[in-house]
């Protein structure tokens, strides 16, 4: 195909990106093989073999449709990216030449075990726009099969055992066409499939996942680039294209432009959603695989583990090594940084506040904002040595416009806008039911509620997760 470099120094900032999208989940804290939440892998933009896919409710390929103004003879330059499994075998050295499979293998710095490695693969294409339109063009590729084998050494360079690492063929395909739209403005609708061509057939129709993932193309992605023109974006698009935009199809994938803010000319389609222009975090001082959580509290909780778990960690993989040497490593003041980091802030203009607040229908009589004197507080709190009784939430009450309020009270919700969540807004209105009278350190005093007609009211009484009002933000109805 055409090669040309323009694109590929714009996919530099865009890289970040995919990279974290590539190794999203790859291995949690506590970073260790054994952890219960290690032994389920690879979650996202995962594409099996087409034989085994179905039965198992998985899928064999994904498509991303967006639409692109190009301009002259612009070239297209496409990248996919994935992981491939590879299998880890640990084995010990006999003494004889031989070697023997282990469950274990203890170095003083760190234990082996048995693991899935993830080998980043790219296939990358260029080729003009022009060539897409008609039946566009397909790039299909190979991974082959392949073993190899490192050395392990101890600490005084003798060899006590090896990794064997296993690699399965896997097949694949990436399809693009573009189709030219009407109207007044040089449009087209480009469709990028990326699809898993494995002819891989279980031997056993009851095959588990384990067998699948080594042929799979995991955590599969596309950076898609422009030499010449622009992507519309598909979460913001012009007016005039909202209607073509619509029409577009994209399966377990979602694109979004990238790259430098302000610019159009690439884009990255994820198996994760994400905003335009998604940026990593300039604190954050490495990769921590593991976005479900915070990088401050990674890295705390990594540096608090012990020093076997240290071990058995680095022993897990490289990029888990990394994390451990990451935590163990980080200045205070690198740590400092990412503790309240602040993203955005912008003023609130006008008496009637921020317009999300005023497009909410019940916010109308809300323009009086609380200070801070408003929260409830009665005159003697459940901490007071004073008070001839304890806290008791399920039998607390207390009055509210006249009315005494506690369990099983019914009640209007009116959430303030100074205080409360802003998804708390939307119950305006709502009626709900007290579950318990709360006090807090400080004197105040909370309602938690369950709303009436939530199907999980149930769920949320069995677990003890409520939604929490303060006394002034009710209006007390009858008791159920």
């Amino acid at each position: 195909m055409t090669t040309t470099t323009a694109p590929a120094a714009r996919f530099a900032t865009a890289r970040q990106v995919a990279d974290a999208v590539l190794f999203e989940g790859y291995v949690l804290y506590p970073y260790r093989a054994s952890a219960a939440k290690n032994r389920l892998r690879w979650q996202f933009g995962v594409l099996v073999p087409p034989a085994w896919g179905p039965a198992h409710h998985e899928h064999s390929l994904q498509q991303t449709e967006l639409l692109m103004e190009p301009k002259g003879d612009a070239v297209l330059a496409v990248e996919l990216r994935f992981l491939h499994a590879r299998r880890r075998t640990v084995q010990q050295a006999r003494g004889d030449g031989t070697f023997t499979d282990v469950a274990e293998l203890h170095l003083a710095d760190r234990v082996l075990v048995p693991w899935d490695e993830g080998a980043e693969e790219r296939v990358e294409l260029d080729v003009p726009v022009a060539r897409l339109t008609g039946d566009g063009v397909t790039l299909p590729f190979r991974l082959p099969a392949g073993e190899e084998t490192e050395p392990v050494l101890d600490g005084e360079g003798r060899e006590v055992g090896r990794l064997l690492r296993r690699t399965e063929e896997a097949e694949g395909a990436v399809r693009l066409r573009a189709t030219e739209l009407g109207g007044a403005y040089r449009v087209f609708k480009l469709t990028a499939v990326v699809e898993n061509t494995s002819p891989w057939t279980p031997a056993d129709r009851d095959a588990d996942r384990d067998a699948a993932l080594p042929r799979s193309l995991v955590s599969a992605h596309l950076m898609l680039g422009l030499s010449a023109g622009t992507f519309l974006s598909v979460t913001d698009p012009p007016e005039w294209a909202k209607g073509a935009v619509a029409d577009c199809v994209n399966l377990r994938t979602w694109p979004v432009l990238a790259g430098e803010g302000g610019r159009a000319d690439v884009v990255l389609s994820s198996p994760i959603i994400l905003e335009d222009h998604p940026a990593i975090a300039p604190e954050s001082a490495g990769a921590m695989y593991d976005a479900t959580e915070i990088d401050e509290i990674l890295a705390l909780r990594t540096s608090a583990l012990t020093d076997q778990e240290k071990r058995e960690a680095r022993g897990t993989d490289a990029r888990a090594a990394a994390v451990i040497d990451l935590a163990d490593s980080m200045p205070p003041e690198v740590l400092e940084r990412l503790h309240g980091a602040v993203r955005a802030l912008r003023e609130i203009t006008g008496p009637d506040g921020p317009p999300e607040f005023r497009e909410i229908p019940g916010t109308e009589n809300l323009d009086e904002l609380p200070d801070e004197e408003a929260v409830f507080r009665p005159d003697t709190p459940w901490w007071d040595p004073a008070r001839d009784d304890t806290a008791d939430p399920l039998r607390d009450r207390i009055t509210i416009d006249g009315a005494s309020v506690g369990v099983g009270s019914r009640v209007l919700l009116r959430p303030g806008l100074r205080r409360t969540d802003a998804q708390d807004l939307f119950l305006q209105g709502s009626t709900a039911l007290v579950e318990a009278v709360l006090h807090d350190v400080d004197g105040g005093v909370h309602l938690a509620v369950t709303v009436e007609g939530d199907p999980g009211a149930d769920i949320r009484r069995e677990q003890g997760r409520f939604l929490y009002f303060q006394p002034d933000e009710v209006t007390p109805l009858e008791d159920a």
